[in-house]
């Protein structure tokens, strides 16, 4: 363990010393929760548009849930983990390019904003490849730079960002599964009405 903890915090310094100046703007914008508002919106249209107003309310619902069980899960991680984020590990810190101007909690193991963007992925992907081909593709591409991101600006290791999208994707296909069912159920509930 105490190996692979060694191989995580070299290849951090490897990613995050390849950060120029120049970039910086870009992947602090990546990482902000706020600049994803527009795919946000993108994928209410694409879910009014297949869906309809009724299923993308259930819809809305899980990816609540999901977020909500993502985050949840990311920060019990955190806590009984404990392991330190790079800008918070004496080892790493003094060697690293940190990009924010604060480096965020204590504890990073593991990264909510790749299982977030990834559990996000994950779910529109299945759930509307059908009538979008392309939107898997710009999904995957937003969702690593997202996840990247976090090792970019110095706040996470690679294992924690690697660990995230995982159980994004994870998570993702679970809440794919658990809205399918709903929509089964409230139409044969329907039905029998």
């Amino acid at each position: 363990m105490e190996k692979l903890i060694q191989l995580d915090k070299e290849l951090f310094l490897y990613l995050n010393g390849l950060g120029r100046e120049p970039y910086d703007a870009f992947w602090m914008f990546m990482t902000d929760k706020w600049s994803s508002i527009p795919l946000y919106a993108l994928l209410l249209i694409l879910c009014l548009r297949t869906l309809k107003w009724k299923n993308t309310l259930i819809l809305l619902l899980c990816v609540a849930a999901m977020i909500g069980v993502t985050d949840q899960l990311a920060n019990a991680f955190k806590y009984g983990f404990e392991r330190l984020r790079p800008c918070h590990d004496e080892t790493v810190e003094p060697f690293m390019r940190l990009v924010k101007s604060y480096c965020g909690g204590k504890f990073g193991y593991f990264s909510a904003h790749a299982s977030n963007s990834l559990a996000t992925v994950t779910f529109f992907s299945i759930l509307l490849y059908k009538n979008y081909k392309w939107l898997p593709f710009l999904l995957v591409i937003w969702g690593l730079t997202v996840a990247y991101s976090r090792i970019y600006i110095g706040v996470h290791f690679p294992l924690d960002v690697i660990t995230g999208i995982s159980i994004g994707m994870l998570l993702g296909w679970l809440f794919s599964k658990l809205y399918l069912f709903a929509i089964k159920f409230v139409y044969r509930n329907r039905q029998m009405n």
